[in-house]
This record gives C-alpha cells, sequence and structure tokens, in this order.
C-alpha cells in the first residue's frame, strides 16, 4: 500500500467527490436497511393476524381482517419498493461521485505521466523498451484507476454497511449476532494470506504483459525486415513462447481466484445457516420472533456481496499497488538536464567547444576526448569522419541532449547549461541521421517545424522547394494533403530526407545542424540541396556533419574526426595538401564513383 500513497494528492484534490461518494454510501445503506425492517413487520403482523383471524368466527369480520391483512401487506411491499428504488438512486450518486473522481485522476496521471516522459534524458528511452514505457501509462493506469474507482466505492459500501447491519443485529439480539458472524474472521485470515499470493502472481503478470507489449511493438515496427528474411514463423514461434508464459502466470492468478471465491461463499452460506438454526431456537425461547429470522437472513445475504467482493477488492488494490510501484518507478526518474534559465536571449550563433570529453553514461564509451574548436556566428563549418569517430555525438551536444562529461560548451560566449534550454533548441534547424515523420499530412510534417504558431501555406512551399522535395510531394494524387504512414513509411528514404530538412529549415533558426541527413539521397540530388540551401545558409550557422566529401567541400571550415578527436582541420584544399586521413577518404570516395 505504500506505493499508492502517491495517489493521496489526487485524493485530496478531488476531497469533494470523494466526501459526497461517502455520504451517498452511507444514505444508500440506510435505505438497504428499512426493507428488511419492514418484512420482519410484515412477518410479525401477518403471523399475529392470521392467528387472530382464525379465531374470529363472524365471516364479515373475517372478510374485514382478510382485507386489512391484504392491504397491511401491499403497504409493506410499497415500502420496500420504495426503500430500493431511493437506495438504487443514492447509488448512482455514489456512482457518479467515486467512479466519476478515478476517471478524472485517470486523467491527470496520465497526464503528468506523459508530461514527465517528455522531460526525461535520451538515456532514459536507450534503457527501457518502447512497449514498457506504453504499457506503464496505460495497462498500469487503468489497473490503479478500478483502485479509485471500484476499490475505494466498495470498501466504502463494506465498511459502512457492516457497521450499519451489525449495529442492527446486535440491537436485536447479540448471541445471534455472534453465531451468524463467527466465520467472518476465518474469512478475514484467509484474504490475508491469500492477497499476499495474488501480489506476486499480479507483478509476474505486469511483467510478462510489458515484454510482450514491447515484442509486438518490435515486429509490427520491423515487420518489412521480418518478411525480408523471411522470419514469420521464427517470430511468431517467439511470440507464442512469451505469450504462453503470460497464459501461465494468468491461469495461476486465476487459480487462486477461482479457489478463494467458492471458500468465500462456503463461510456466508454457513452463516445463513446458523441464522436459521440458532434463530429458530431463540424464536422457540421467545427471545426473538419468528419475523427477526427473516429479518437476519435479509442481512446476511446483504453482507454476501459486499463480504465476497472483500476479496476482489483486495486484489484490485494489490493489483494497483503493484502497478503504482511499476509507475513511481519512472516518475522518480530525474532528468539530468534541466533548464537552469527561463531568460529569452537573442541566439546568434557563436558555438565554441572547450576541452570537451564525453563518455556515453548506458555504455561508458567515450565518444569525445578534450575536443576544441570554434564556429564563428553565420561560418559554415563541416565535420567529417568514418562512422563511429564521434560526429552525431558533438550534434547531439550542441542540442544538450547530454551534457559534457568534462569541459565545456559555449553558445554566444555563455556556457549551453546557462541558457534557456528551450530557447537553445527552438534557435536550431536539426536534421538527424535517423528521419522520423509522424502519421500525419506531409503538410503537418513539414509544419511541425514551427512551435508557437501555424505556418502559411506559401512557408510551407518554400520550405518544400529548398529542400528538393515539393516536385515529388505534388506529384502524389493528394499533394500536401498526403497521409504518410507510421514513421514515413510511404515514402522513400530519400523523400523522408527532404522531408525532415523541410521542417527544419522553415522556421529559419539561427543555427543549422544536418547530422549526415543526406545520404539517402543521389550526387545530383545533393548538390541541388545544397544550392536551394545556401541562401538560407547565409548569415546563419551551419553545421554539416557528413561521411560524404562532395557535400562538404565548400565549406568554410572542415574537422576532420577520427577516434573522437580532431586529427585534421582547414578548408578543402588545405586538407587535400596535407594528404591524410582527409584526403584518403576524398581519393576513396571518387574512386567508388566512377567505379
Amino acid at each position: 500500500m505504500k506505493s499508492l500513497s502517491y495517489l493521496n494528492k489526487y485524493l485530496f484534490k478531488y476531497k469533494y467527490h470523494l466526501l459526497l461518494g461517502t455520504f451517498f454510501v452511507i444514505v444508500s445503506n440506510i435505505f438497504a436497511i428499512y426493507p428488511a425492517q419492514y418484512i420482519r413487520e410484515a412477518f410479525d403482523f401477518s403471523g399475529e393476524s392470521i392467528k387472530q383471524y382464525n379465531l374470529i368466527a363472524n365471516e364479515t369480520d373475517k372478510l374485514l381482517k382478510k382485507e386489512a391483512i391484504i392491504k397491511a401487506a401491499i403497504w409493506y411491499g410499497f415500502l420496500v419498493l420504495l426503500m430500493s428504488l431511493l437506495k438504487g438512486l443514492f447509488t448512482f450518486f455514489t456512482r457518479q461521485s467515486i467512479i466519476v473522481m478515478s476517471r478524472l485522476i485517470e486523467y491527470d496521471l496520465k497526464n503528468e505521466i506523459f508530461n514527465h516522459y517528455q522531460n526525461l534524458n535520451t538515456s532514459f528511452y536507450r534503457r527501457n523498451n518502447t512497449g514498457d514505457i506504453m504499457n506503464r501509462i496505460s495497462e498500469d493506469v487503468s489497473r490503479v484507476r478500478m483502485y479509485l474507482g471500484p476499490g475505494i466505492m466498495y470498501t466504502l459500501n463494506l465498511v459502512t454497511l457492516f457497521i450499519l447491519v451489525v449495529a442492527t443485529m446486535i440491537n436485536i439480539n447479540a448471541k445471534l449476532t455472534f453465531y451468524v458472524l463467527a466465520p467472518l474472521p476465518i474469512l478475514a485470515i484467509l484474504i490475508y494470506f491469500v492477497s499476499n499470493a495474488i501480489n506476486k502472481k499480479s507483478e509476474q503478470v505486469q511483467k510478462q504483459l510489458s515484454y510482450l507489449s514491447t515484442l509486438s511493438q518490435e515486429t509490427f515496427s520491423g515487420i518489412r525486415i521480418i518478411k525480408a528474411f523471411v522470419k514469420e514463423k521464427q517470430t511468431a514461434h517467439s511470440f507464442q513462447k512469451e505469450n504462453l508464459e503470460y497464459k501461465t502466470f494468468t491461469l495461476g492468478l486465476v487459480k487462486i481466484n477461482a479457489l478463494f471465491h467458492p471458500l468465500m461463499i462456503l463461510l456466508i452460506g454457513l452463516s445463513t445457516i446458523l441464522t436459521i438454526y440458532i434463530g429458530g431456537k431463540e424464536a422457540i425461547a421467545g427471545n426473538i420472533s419468528y419475523g427477526n429470522i427473516a429479518e437476519f437472513v435479509i442481512y446476511v445475504n446483504m453482507l454476501i456481496w459486499p463480504v465476497t467482493s472483500l476479496g476482489w477488492v483486495t486484489s484490485l488494490i494489490q493489483r494497483a499497488a503493484a502497478s503504482q510501484e511499476r509507475i513511481n518507478e519512472f516518475l522518480n526518474e530525474k532528468p539530468d538536464i534541466t533548464n537552469a534559465s527561463n531568460e529569452e536571449r537573442v541566439i546568434k550563433g557563436k558555438i565554441e567547444f572547450k576541452n570537451v570529453r564525453f563518455v556515453y553514461p548506458d555504455s561508458n564509451i567515450e565518444a569525445l576526448k578534450n575536443i576544441s574548436f570554434i564556429i564563428e556566428q553565420g561560418q559554415k563549418v563541416a565535420i567529417v569522419g568514418r562512422t563511429g569517430a564521434g560526429k552525431s555525438t558533438i550534434a547531439q551536444l550542441i542540442l544538450r541532449l547530454y551534457d559534457v562529461t568534462s569541459g565545456e560548451i559555449l553558445i554566444d560566449g555563455i556556457n549551453i547549461k546557462e541558457h534557456n534550454l528551450n530557447n537553445i533548441r527552438s534557435s536550431i534547424g536539426f536534421v538527424p541521421q535517423e528521419v522520423f515523420l509522424f502519421s500525419d499530412t506531409i503538410k503537418n510534417n513539414i509544419a511541425f517545424g514551427f512551435s508557437k504558431r501555424l505556418p502559411n501555406e506559401e512557408e510551407i512551399i518554400k520550405a518544400a522547394k529548398d529542400a528538393a522535395i515539393y516536385d515529388n510531394i505534388m506529384s502524389f494524387p493528394k499533394g500536401m494533403e498526403t497521409l504518410l504512414g507510421e514513421r514515413g513509411i510511404t515514402l522513400s528514404g530519400g523523400q523522408k530526407q527532404r522531408v525532415s530538412i523541410s521542417r527544419a529549415i522553415i522556421h529559419k533558426p539561427k543555427i543549422l545542424l544536418f547530422d549526415d541527413c543526406l545520404s539517402a539521397v543521389d550526387t545530383e540530388t545533393e548538390e541541388e540541396i545544397l544550392k536551394n540551401l545556401e541562401h538560407e545558409m547565409q548569415h546563419k550557422t551551419s553545421l554539416i556533419i557528413s561521411h560524404r566529401i562532395s557535400g562538404v567541400k565548400n565549406a568554410d571550415c572542415i574537422l576532420v574526426i577520427h577516434n573522437g578527436s580532431i586529427k585534421e582541420k582547414g578548408n578543402h584544399e588545405e586538407l587535400m595538401a596535407l594528404n591524410g586521413i582527409y584526403a584518403g577518404i576524398y581519393k576513396k570516395q571518387l574512386l567508388e564513383n566512377v567505379t
């Protein structure tokens, strides 16, 4: 239950819903008590009236007495119906208070988790599977809601009804009440032991369900690769194996509940038998009326569902506790990168690396070793190097997706950690190496580059033309309104990259950051894109990361990265004259193009 204490802030927020719900539960249970009393009165009245009826000799008086008995029965029947209707009405109000409260908390909790996810570092998403992340915001939150709604409602109902019924029963006959309630302590002990088993099984079920979600998500995302390598049977076998394990865990939980519920019904049934047996003896002794026996039987049956639901509610709470513990695990994750300032500085674009060393926190791989360089405002700088040299790491550090291990990065002469984080990122037009497009129209994917307003049609078209993708878009039947599949699957690799470039340049950022974004286009298209972007790059700081020399040879300065260090620096002619790493890469690529 300790993990569920996190939800107390929400219960306090919606305290009036909870208080009203509690009030309605009490009122509805008060109305539930009266029918049993009216039935007892009806039994006693009928029994006494029948005795009197049998003693009457006059037929007229007998007829009058019979009519009186029928009228009384109708009246008691009407009172029972009225009390039942009132109970039903206040039960409706109870659900409108407590169940609605649980839905409101579910809404708030999902928003809190989603917003927290967005604030967490990139390393968090490297450590955790997408399926597990999704499962905690969907399945786990749903189980928590069951505790906040039905769990609380049925617990309140049990407590209030138990107090009202037991108090009434003791007031009638304490001895009979003792025998009727004797099986309940056994039930409480049984619940204590079974709830522990339910908790363990629930945790196993949730973990396996998260793994299943991850496996399904990866399978659907990589379906083209699976089909290309003819791995459908192997993938289906893997899923079947994990699904079988999930079924085993779930059936284990079902078996516990299947054994638990009949035992509770048996104990409640024992109470009914004791009521009739002990009640009969008490009635014969004259301590209670025969109507009281009927009243006690009704009271026992009134307690059947609340006491039976105790096991179900216990299961709900245990599952919710296990789910909330998983949710808390992520909510307690603190982002290492935080916004230190809300000041809106105008970013000019000067970037400086001072003895920057970076080690990836998850893998402990040293990506950069004492890197130092300066990119002046408006300068076009390129970074080249072989795969794994550390080129993309530089882009991620400028975006502050990670913080440096040692050294510092300065933007306009100020440490990047002292800048407004959102201001820095919104001033950068970033085109990643791995393109991601949303399942939306091409138009909206390009417009995504704007954060504060929606761009007009002319701005979208211009950005598409500058990225040399406009003609391709207009060749589609629906043009800009063409819907993309998941991750832009309906476009080719080169088309996706050019849409991504359009998205980056549409808001006219102060810094342009291209991370090997032209690798999927041919040399001719690459030259067209770079030519179109020339006027976009004017008076803007541009950093082009590439493994292909053809796209960077016109840069003002080229940095050659090798094993995390800058090995060469200069323009194209200067680096060719050195006849070193850069010249070797260039000659090799020329040879490949000729071939």
